[in-house]
């Protein structure tokens, strides 16, 4: 009987890590969302850094714990791309207020975990610091980039840009890929299974996310509050940018709608945070 229950845990607890992972990959398909605040919203960023700055520290362990999250983010970036024309035109505003409330659902988790090891008045200044200039730099950063060429050298730049949005949380680059020209053409070749552009993108991404993972941890090591307020900053911000502002030719239905998922998500984000405590 206890074997069952176990097996019913482990079975339950893999599933929510796939989840999570299909979520963190829409962090990479849909423009204002980030992976890496999407994965500090489930509770494993930390983990995912840890783990890429030391590959070899508890490498069968953490190849484990981290399968159905990366089965989860390829499923989640391949069905995206298939949708993402679709979701992005008629219902754009009902998807982002679905992820909107599937933020506001983890906050109180989020606020937990950020003052896990304390909190002091810096690290709530530090909190409203990285939120305004959060805020100041999604808002006016997008705008640096004109389109660019398509070619190996550009799509690993790409890559690298989408590697940069799993290690610095709140980063959108889907948000720059739209400015440069370069995210229909994305889609259309990860949904085309197109190589020329999927394997520069995987090579830039990698080299970006291993790069800079061990920097993360060690400043997590040194100062875990600060930068965790930091990261929650980024979050709030990146939310705030990410609440649809453009109604024109809503009808009652489609507000009806986006209070539908938006509720929704705040339900769904509440129980995966409430499920990522029981089965820490």
């Amino acid at each position: 009987m206890e074997k069952e229950v176990s097996d019913q845990s482990k079975n339950k607890d893999w599933f929510l890590r796939f989840v999570k992972g299909m979520f963190i990959g829409s962090g990479f398909i849909l423009p204002g969302v980030s992976g890496g605040a999407l994965a500090a919203i489930f509770g494993i960023y930390q983990r995912i850094i840890s783990f890429l700055a030391h590959i070899t520290r508890n490498f069968k362990e953490n190849v484990l714990f981290f399968l159905p999250v990366g089965l989860g983010g390829v499923t989640g970036v391949f069905l995206l791309s298939f949708v993402v024309s679709f979701a992005l035109g008629s219902y754009e505003n009902i998807v982002l207020w679905f992820f909107v409330g599937c933020i506001i659902g983890t906050v109180p988790a989020l606020w937990k975990e950020a003052g896990k090891e304390g909190r002091s008045t810096r690290d709530v200044i530090i909190l409203v610091i990285s939120f305004v200039l959060g805020l100041l730099f999604l808002w006016k950063g997008s705008g640096m980039f004109s389109e660019v060429d398509q070619n190996f050298f550009t799509w690993i730049i790409a890559g690298a840009l989408i590697g940069l949005g799993m290690i610095v949380p709140g980063l959108s680059p889907s948000n720059f890929l739209v400015y440069m020209g370069m995210y229909k053409a994305m889609s259309d070749g990860i949904k085309t299974l197109d190589f020329g552009v999927i394997i520069p993108i995987a090579i830039g991404g990698l080299a970006c996310v291993l790069s800079l993972s061990k920097l993360m941890d060690y400043i997590f090591s040194k100062a875990y509050p600060q930068l965790f307020h930091f990261i929650l900053g980024i979050v709030f911000a990146s939310t705030v940018m990410i609440i649809p502002t453009d109604y024109s030719g809503f009808t009652p239905g489609n507000y009806a709608a986006s209070v539908v998922m938006c509720i929704g998500g705040i339900l769904l984000g509440a129980w995966m945070s409430r499920l990522e405590e029981k089965y820490k």
